[in-house]
């Protein structure tokens, strides 16, 4: 069911407490139904406003005159910055020469300011915030990689030494986790600062909210919006990570053989808040999506067919047998390219120096292809599935376990472990434990987005690993079949784009996974691998054919 099609509770009567409300008194603040009217207004009927229940709370409730009891303040004395009634401005109470204003006109600016201040909180320093919560978090992530290298770097040099240097080398791996400990620790410090600092804001936020809807005048023009304690961002922590630095081998002072660790240094930069832009280069959705070429890639097989862009002019492509073929946009092949082991690719990309990637699932390896091929990933007790290159240079993979149990995503910076995307923050798996594809691609705004085939659907996290949504597709009576996402990608808008297999069409969603149209009018057969160049052109491959449509969806 569509969200717009959830029942909603309506509102009920407050004398009978059960007939449908279609009116509401502005006066006594009550809902009534048309019979409960006449027996809500029997007594100073003048004094109660009856309007439409859709324009409850419509009426401004003015202050109550200190000086006049029975009169409400509906004016205010610039001079002497007091709300009044209309007898205080007849009395002789104040100066001919103040000036009044209409408590209305107070109330209206200052609702204009709270909602500035409150698009301001929400847009502007929320997020600023969160991003450097994020970028802690992913500092703290990967500090075991960072650690690894420098542990990596000193056992090479401890392989050139004599055992009588172990006692020595083990001390100094002890002061290795002494110092990730505290570089650890001062991390996650200020983190919690951030998260602390973060709780007044929501706690603004949340006294902006019901500012927005209250009525009370008072309150109101008198509560003061502040935002320049938010404006002044907390310092940026900078931590270098330790050195190891080597000496020639000698064979005195095993210690000094060894080297020795720079110590873990702690600065703090000045935050300057810079408001963000707007994104002005919109690429709107065409109504008519259009093929504008096919290419027949001669993969005519029952087995994956993927596809990637290299540039605006070329793409690989690759299906069920040992050959990789790259084309010319306009069809002609290239290049053919057979891989390392005789089986054929699980999936494909091409990284920023052109150099082209591929899983091999019989040697659980990810091989590097530009002049020899190279192993840059071999895996353990898992199996590569699918992979991208982010804008970072870095590699991502979706893999399972040896045994079909776990599912994780991994990121590589060559054949460095950086980050492990695998369980939510409640402990439970983040993606179906079977071994079935789960493209994956990195969008503009740095979330990862996996077509989780097992699942039946398009899992989204943010740089840090944390899920921020699942789309499970959209109800439409010509595509009544199970949503099954298999490839993904994202264009220049951030948005998501997905191939749907069996209802033969791409769901394309906005970046908080908003289901915006189908592309389903250009013939496509079996969708399955799917990328996008960047002008924003759409490559679908074809199951079963082979074929690669060349597809127009933006302007």
């Amino acid at each position: 069911m569509e969200p717009d099609c959830i029942p909603q509770d309506v509102a009920r009567c407050d004398l009978c407490k059960t007939a449908i409300a279609e009116s509401y008194c502005d006066f006594c603040h009550v809902s009534l139904c048309k019979p409960c009217i006449g027996e809500h207004i029997f007594d100073e009927y003048d004094k109660h406003k009856i309007v439409p229940i859709l324009q409850r709370k419509s009426t401004l409730i003015y202050p109550k005159c200190k000086t006049h009891p029975n009169k409400t303040c509906e004016y205010q004395c610039k001079d002497c910055n007091i709300s009044i009634c209309s007898d205080c401005i007849a009395s002789k109470q104040h100066n001919k020469e103040h000036e009044f204003i209409k408590l209305e006109e107070v109330f209206n600016t200052k609702k204009t300011h709270i909602q500035r201040f409150t698009e301001e909180l929400e847009k502007q320093f929320l997020p600023a915030y969160e991003d450097i919560a994020n970028d802690l978090g992913i500092q703290i992530a990967s500090l075991d990689g960072e650690y690894k290298k420098l542990i990596t770097t000193m056992s090479k040099q401890k392989e050139e030494i004599h055992r009588e240097v172990d006692n020595a080398f083990n001390q100094m791996v002890k002061e290795i986790d002494e110092i990730k400990v505290k570089h650890r620790s001062i991390l996650q410090k200020h983190l919690d600062e951030i998260k602390q600092l973060q709780s007044p804001m929501l706690q603004t936020l949340c006294a902006l909210n019901e500012m927005k809807e209250s009525n009370e005048v008072y309150a109101t023009i008198n509560y003061s919006c502040k935002t320049e304690a938010f404006s002044k961002l907390p310092p940026k922590v900078i931590l270098s990570m330790p050195k190891f630095i080597p000496n020639q081998i000698k064979r005195e002072e095993f210690c000094c053989l060894i080297g020795k660790l720079s110590p873990l240094s702690t600065t703090l930069e000045e935050r300057v808040f810079t408001a963000k832009k707007p994104n002005t280069s919109v690429r709107e959705l065409l109504d008519e999506p259009e093929v504008l070429n096919t290419i027949k890639t001669g993969h005519n097989d029952v087995y994956p067919c993927n596809v990637t862009c290299f540039n605006e002019e070329q793409i690989w492509t690759s299906g069920g047998t040992v050959d990789i073929k790259c084309f010319h946009i306009q069809g002609v092949l290239q290049k053919t390219i057979q891989t390392k082991s005789g089986e054929m690719p699980f999936d494909i990309a091409v990284d920023t120096t052109g150099a082209l990637l591929y899983c091999d699932l019989k040697t659980s390896t990810v091989y590097e292809l530009q002049n020899d091929q190279t192993e840059i990933i071999v895996l353990q007790g898992w199996k590569p599935i699918n992979l991208c290159v982010t804008s970072s240079d870095d590699l991502l993979v979706t893999m399972y376990s040896n045994d079909k149990t776990q599912s994780k995503v991994v990121r590589y910076s060559g054949s460095t472990v950086k980050q492990t995307i695998q369980f939510d923050d409640e402990g439970q798996p983040l993606y179906s434990r079977n071994g079935l594809f789960k493209y994956i691609s990195e969008n503009r705004n740095l979330d990862i987005c996996v077509a989780d085939l097992g699942a039946g659907a398009v899992v989204v996290v943010n740089q840090a690993g944390k899920l921020r949504f699942r789309y499970t597709g959209h109800f439409s009576p010509t595509k009544n079949k199970p949503f099954k996402p298999y490839g993904i990608t994202t264009d220049s808008q951030s948005r998501i784009v997905t191939a749907d297999h069996d209802n033969l069409c791409i769901h394309i969603l906005d970046a908080d996974g908003q289901f915006l149209c189908y592309i389903d009018n250009c013939d496509l057969s079996y969708p399955w691998g799917v990328c996008v160049d960047s002008n924003d052109s759409l490559f679908v491959c074809e199951y079963i054919t082979g074929s690669v449509k060349k597809i127009r969806y933006s302007k």
